[in-house]
């Protein structure tokens, strides 16, 4: 399956026609499946299937740390669009409310409002540790940085990413995809099937921040998040309730710090 694919199409500028080819980013259905039954189906950018369905399950709360998966596997080979997913028996135990979807939270559920969804979520999700601090300028430039590690979306103008920093401001992983939380499951996948998610403590975004973003940041243990565009009032009071940090790129110059400033020094 390719990540994007050549298109034509007709360019028309008030005067004249022209035909030109472009390129589409790929959108094709990601079946995830737990213990042999189909969990949830997602609209993604081919690429990436174990890392997205790890993450997908790290973020939902069906695994917690990686001796909780016992097999993770595309079910007809490397180009699937069904990734299986099997647990051991102690944690499959934990969470049989989970796999019944009882307990889920809908990201499209009808007559929710924002405090019970936060206030589901924070009991579902203990507040993030407080031991970083970390240059504001030096964040900053990672998050302006985010455009160079975007190849496809240097070829078709559609893709979202993700991006994940150590302490220290070093690149640890990067995902792009044509959705933002996709982007954001591929790149915490990756790092928690090599066992490295502990040493993610930076998220940059080229999206705004949504709850659920902050939601999957929380259940990956990362403290802060700098994206280009602002939060929603839903995700500030999410990541205050866990003591994350949210900032976003400023109108000129620098950031707004929504929450967690004290992170952020010179």
């Amino acid at each position: 399956m390719e990540t994007f694919i050549e298109h034509t199409v007709l360019c028309w500028d008030q005067k004249n026609k022209a035909a030109s080819k472009h390129r589409l980013i790929g959108e094709e259905p990601l079946s995830i499946r737990i213990e042999g039954k189909p969990y949830s189906v997602v609209m993604r950018t081919p690429g990436d299937e174990l890392a997205h369905a790890a993450g997908f399950c790290l973020s939902e709360g069906i695994v917690s740390t990686p001796d909780d998966v016992n097999t993770i596997s595309c079910c007809e080979g490397d180009d699937s669009n069904v990734v299986a997913v099997t647990l051991n028996a102690s944690r499959r135990d934990k969470i049989v409310d989970i796999l019944d979807r009882r307990g889920y939270i809908s990201q499209t559920s009808c007559g929710i409002c924002g405090k019970e969804i936060v206030k589901d979520l924070y009991q579902m999700i203990r507040p993030v540790g407080d031991d970083t601090r970390m240059n504001a300028g030096l964040a900053l430039e990672c998050l302006e940085n985010l455009p160079q590690h975007q190849p496809l979306r240097d070829k078709t103008r559609a893709s979202h990413a993700a991006a994940l920093y150590s302490s220290d401001f070093k690149l640890l992983s990067v995902a792009e995809d044509v959705g933002r939380h996709n982007a954001l499951d591929k790149a915490i996948g990756k790092l928690f099937l090599d066992r490295r998610l502990d040493e993610a403590v930076l998220l940059t975004l080229s999206s705004r921040i949504s709850y659920e973003l902050v939601q999957k940041a929380a259940r990956a243990r990362i403290q802060v998040i700098l994206a280009f565009s602002r939060p929603t009032s839903l995700a500030v009071e999410l990541a205050s309730e866990l003591n994350m940090t949210l900032a976003c790129l400023a109108d000129h110059t620098g950031l707004y710090i929504f929450c967690g400033e004290h992170r952020l020094t010179r």
